[in-house]
């Protein structure tokens, strides 16, 4: 079969039946559903609408659909996951991160289940997976990005051994602003080099959850969470003191390749819409794609993603074959993150002044796509692990 930008899973029947009902939904249901109520991916995330999302995409099978069988998913390896992650995204669905789970859902806690004790599986992760609750991961700090080791959140043991106080303010949580729980990585009180990770309810006596920083993107889905004398019970402690940077950092390779198929969708997303502009647009006398200058644009920024996608595909593959993929998830951030960028800034330049205005969609998968360049580790973070890892 001739290549295409849009990929085919012949030779994996499961894949290609979620692949062909996760296109129908998106785009006879959740994209429809946004144009009718105005929404875009700048619009303020209620906590109703997204339970929408929620159940429905639950009720087709893909809220979860990552997870273990036993806890209501479908056992998908990286690679499914991958390609299921980059229609979302290429569908240009703003409520796209809620229907598998990343947004405060299900991708967030299956990372973590193993260190959960059977109460906290219960009350806490179990309701996420239901879709019955929302949680976030803290552990940014203003001063603790990269060097994650600078965080001041403390953890406090009382002298009863009843219960931790956390102090603290964490920024940059996804999903904060609607979530039921935080997971929050702290450091141990009179600790150089202890860190722990806490359940903490958002609702505690002591804790408050303030509206982010906007990003360039516009996307209004992450708050600060600051603790301030917030007592927190001993058994909310998740797996055991001394382990929050191995559940936190840990899941951070992993996430920095799921990122990917994410940007190639969007980037994908890109490409669809300059064709269908260089199409449509016409210039002295004919469409800008009969003008070889706009050809080359299109050849370049389809070869980007095909490199891509196939970088992201080697490495989920590595993975599900229970490979270390330390180094080639960060070249795959790394290369994905940049080559995305380049597609979505040629997509601009094909569209012209359009691409330029405020609220555009091309717009604003720009400036979406040039985020991601820091998010998750920026660009020279990833050269220096790769470097130091093959050096």
């Amino acid at each position: 079969m001739p290549y295409t930008l849009e990929p085919s899973y012949d030779d994996n029947p499961r894949l290609q039946d979620l692949v062909v009902r996760l296109r129908a939904y998106l785009a006879d249901e959740l994209v429809p559903y946004e144009r009718q109520h105005g929404i875009t991916p700048e619009s303020p995330l209620d906590r109703a609408t997204l339970e929408k999302v929620w159940k429905r995409s639950r009720e087709l099978g893909f809220y979860g659909v990552s997870l273990p069988a036993e806890l209501g998913g479908q056992d998908l390896s990286l690679t499914e996951l991958c390609a299921l992650k980059e229609e979302l995204t290429a569908s240009g669905a703003a409520l796209s991160h809620s229907v598998l789970g990343d947004m405060g859902g299900p991708l967030r806690v299956g990372a973590i289940v193993k260190y959960a004790t059977e109460e906290q599986l219960e009350r806490y992760l179990l309701p996420v997976v239901r879709g019955e609750r929302a949680c976030c991961f803290s552990i940014t700090e203003q001063d603790a990005g990269s060097d994650v080791r600078r965080m001041t959140t403390t953890a406090t043991p009382t002298p009863d051994g009843d219960a931790y106080v956390l102090d603290g303010h964490k920024v940059f949580s996804s999903a904060a602003p609607f979530a039921d729980f935080a997971i929050v990585v702290a450091r141990m009180a009179g600790s150089d080099e202890a860190y722990s990770a806490f359940l903490v309810d958002l609702d505690s006596p002591g804790c408050r959850v303030l509206d982010g920083e906007v990003p360039m993107s516009g996307q209004r889905m992450e708050g600060d969470i600051v603790l301030d004398g917030c007592r927190v019970p001993a058994a909310n402690l998740l797996g055991e003191i001394g382990q929050g940077l191995r559940i936190g950092i840990g899941r951070i390779t992993l996430n920095r390749l799921l990122h990917c198929p994410s940007l190639i969708g969007a980037a994908r997303r890109a490409w669809d819409l300059s064709v269908a502009y260089a199409k449509e647009r016409v210039a002295f006398g004919q469409p800008l794609l009969a003008l070889q200058a706009i050809q080359h644009k299109l050849a370049d920024m389809a070869t980007e993603l095909y490199a891509a996608r196939s970088m992201v595909t080697a490495t989920a593959v590595r993975a599900d074959r229970g490979g270390n993929i330390a180094v080639e998830a960060n070249m795959c951030k790394l290369f994905t993150s940049e080559a995305c960028f380049r597609v979505a800034d040629q997509a601009v330049q094909i569209h012209g002044k359009a691409g330029l205005t405020r609220g555009h969609e091309v717009e604003q998968i720009f400036r979406s796509l040039r985020m991601f360049r820091i998010v998750t580790g920026t660009t020279e973070i990833h050269k220096n692990a790769i470097v130091k890892a093959l050096v």
